[in-house]
């Protein structure tokens, strides 16, 4: 098997790194950049984009989930149960976020940096309110069907399974409280971190979808597993529901 010297200071001598090994590194780093950009995917979908066969997917798949960089995300499904056993999604898990590449976030903090530094900070919140109005816009046909007739269980099961759609591995439950919706994965934790306009405009995009006030309780970019939003139980509507269509 050929192999190539790596150097390892931590080890005091030179250690050797099998081409294969690197090109099953490489792999791996494809399947968390698929599973960043299209959320929870089965490993048919994976092994579709990235070409090797079916069993060379599930093997690398079931190395990310023994070193824990993905873990199994499973859906709710609405309806009655169909025939045969559902295919396994696979989502990065909070590891495999931190492990994730960077790039794109590195550009994203020098971009709104350079937007603080040029407008201020209301060109900021312009920017975190435009963008929730998108997401807001990409969800409001599926929260729409349900017009006046859902009630916030519902409208947070719609909720959920539109951000699943869009990436963002979303869940419901029901408790004594209320509903609590919680999103598993965020695309924009990083800058969030230094940017808490994003969280609080895809708060307010939330409470619209629903129809009704909600409380988040806890986000990925304040270092908590999920992102999680509180429906109380009767609680108040203080916003108009606005279509994201008609808000642009």
């Amino acid at each position: 098997m050929e192999t190539v010297a790596v150097e390892s200071e931590a080890r005091g001598g030179v250690a050797s790194l099998s081409l294969e090994e690197r090109d099953e590194g490489r792999t791996r780093d494809r399947v968390a950049r698929l599973l960043l950009d299209l959320g929870p995917s089965s490993a048919a979908t994976l092994g579709e984009q990235l070409g090797p066969s079916p069993a060379a997917i599930r093997r690398h798949l079931d190395a990310m989930l023994a070193d824990g960089t993905i873990m199994v995300w499973e859906r709710r499904r609405r309806g009655p149960r169909r025939r045969g056993r559902p295919a396994r999604l696979f989502a990065l898990s909070e590891q495999g976020h931190a492990a994730g590449p960077a790039a794109y976030d590195e550009l994203a903090h020098q971009a709104l940096h350079f937007l603080a530094e040029a407008a201020g900070e209301p060109a900021v919140r312009e920017f975190a309110d435009r963008r929730a109005r998108e997401l807001e816009h990409r969800l409001d046909d599926v929260v729409a069907d349900l017009g006046s007739r859902g009630d916030p269980a519902q409208r947070a099961s719609a909720v959920a399974e539109a951000l699943s759609s869009a990436g963002y591995a979303a869940t419901v439950s029901t408790l004594p409280s209320g509903t609590q919706l919680c999103q598993h994965h965020c695309p924009v934790h990083s800058v969030a971190t230094e940017f808490p306009q994003m969280c609080e405009a895809e708060t307010e995009a939330l409470s619209r979808l629903l129809g009704t006030h909600v409380q988040r309780l806890a986000t990925i970019a304040h270092g908590d597993g999920v992102c999680t939003t509180h429906i109380p139980v009767n609680a108040p509507m203080p916003l108009t529901r606005t279509s994201g269509k008609d808000a642009e």
